[in-house]
């Protein structure tokens, strides 16, 4: 029998660790997991009670005997059940841990059942109005507090002698409502944690989700490039677009201008994610409409700056560049809005195109632009990117850098759009080695013949 304090203390707290621990398992469990997502409420109601009576047994066992009295944590196991369950949940749980206080006998015994029981039914009634409120860990110790002087208050209506149950009352009461108090806060502090990190587990799931979604739609708005695709003997295309996120704001479009013209446009949205995946979608559509629209290819760039300047909340930007191919004579018109010069391919030697670079778009009203122009000779390439490609960094910070790249393109001289696309991959991917992409990487090549 334990009679010093220190030792009801030492006890109870050891017999409320191990329920601490137990329920925190049991909380983050998938097997909870699944109940708590089910409609039929009652069912959870009768696992938290049936769990709740176990905690309350272990209680019961794990408890030390004082004058024919079994003092001990049964209490929390109610509590906890009546504030997960409701009234369903902790009567169940009084009634378990109850009657098993009931079958250990003792003078408190009918008393301890009577208290339990209620005990677990106030505490369910108690959560259904101010089930938020007990959250708040001021409001669950008061409440427990409560709880455990109801607990004392019947020992002392029902126990007999009542000398006999006062003496009993005031010898446990102290340690007794402070651990049944604390480990009611302990585990209710546990509960809400581990409800709070699953909430969010589902809502990373769900965004998880809706970004694979996000990436079929983006991907979807870019041209489908094959050997159908552009349908001129003439032309061989070859384009991709590498996000660093699960959606980004680089973009690439190809598409006719009457029946002897072809527009390539390469973009590249300042910022990443789903505000650059949104504002790069706007961008390819204004800026495709104005081009197919406006023959003047300034003018038509001018239009598609003023539209995404006019309702810019967010201050984005994007730069760009795109070219008109007449398809019979390989000249080629073009604007580049703050965009990385493109490398031309010729007889064996890759160099940069050389020219006047103009003010990204949706950075300010009324920037004018000016039409450029390249002669294509038989067989040139042109390469196009975006700063993905010459700003991959490897693990020391080291940029791939424009040198690097203009050997890349020139490293084979016969090789098609698709080849160059791929060696450029590859060779980025050999110098960050396995270093994370920081930026997204955006390629289109194409290559001209005379016909």
């Amino acid at each position: 029998m334990i009679s010093d304090i220190g030792e009801m203390f030492s006890k109870m707290f050891g017999t409320l660790a191990v329920i601490l621990v137990v329920s925190a398992f049991i909380g983050g469990s998938a097997i909870l997991s699944k109940i708590v997502k089910s409609d039929k409420k009652w069912i959870y109601a009768i696992v938290v009670g049936i769990l709740g009576g176990i905690f309350g047994i272990y209680g019961n066992i794990s408890g030390f005997e004082l004058n024919g009295a079994i003092v001990s944590v049964r209490d929390i196991g109610p509590m906890l059940a009546g504030f997960t369950g409701g009234p369903l949940g902790g009567i169940i749980a009084g009634v378990i841990a109850g009657g098993q206080r009931l079958a250990m006998g003792g003078i408190t015994a009918p008393a301890c059942v009577v208290a339990t029981c209620s005990i677990g039914l106030i505490c369910g009634f108690v959560s259904m109005k101010w089930q938020k409120q007990i959250e708040k860990p001021y409001f669950a110790f008061l409440l427990s507090v409560v709880m455990e002087l109801l607990h004392l208050g019947i020992v002392l209506l029902m126990v007999r002698p009542f000398e006999t149950a006062l003496d009993i009352v005031k010898r446990i009461a102290i340690p007794f409502v402070v651990v049944n108090s604390l480990g009611f806060v302990l585990m209710i502090l546990i509960m809400t944690y581990i409800e709070k990190q699953r909430k969010i587990a589902l809502e990373r799931s769900r965004l998880q989700s809706e970004l694979e979604v996000a990436n079929v739609i983006q991907h979807s708005l870019l041209p489908q490039i094959s050997d159908d695709y552009p349908g001129c003997a003439n032309l061989k295309l070859s384009a991709s677009m590498e996000a660093a996120k699960e959606v980004g704001g680089d973009f690439y479009d190809v598409f006719y201008v009457g029946p002897k013209h072809m527009a390539f446009v390469i973009g590249d949205v300042s910022g990443k994610g789903i505000p650059a995946a949104l504002f790069m979608a706007s961008s390819k559509i204004i800026l495709q409409n104005c081009v197919r629209d406006i023959p003047d290819l300034a003018k038509a760039v001018e239009t598609a700056n003023t539209a995404l300047c006019a309702r810019n909340e967010a201050e984005m930007f994007v730069t760009l560049w795109v070219g008109i191919l007449d398809l019979d004579t390989g000249k080629m018109e073009f604007v580049s809005a703050g965009h990385n010069p493109p490398l031309l391919l010729h007889a064996g030697k890759a160099d940069y195109l050389k020219f006047k670079n103009g003010f990204v778009l949706a950075g300010m009203e009324g920037t004018k632009y000016r039409v450029q122009t390249v002669q294509l000779e038989d067989g040139d390439v042109v390469y196009l990117y975006t700063d993905g490609v010459t700003e991959a960094e490897d693990k020391t910070h080291a940029l791939y850098g424009e040198e690097r790249l203009q050997q890349c393109i020139q490293s084979d001289p016969e090789a098609g759009p698709a080849s160059i696309n791929e060696g450029v991959r590859q060779s980025v991917a050999d110098f960050i080695k396995g270093n994370s992409q920081f930026d997204d990487m955006t390629m289109l090549c194409f290559k001209w013949t005379k016909i």
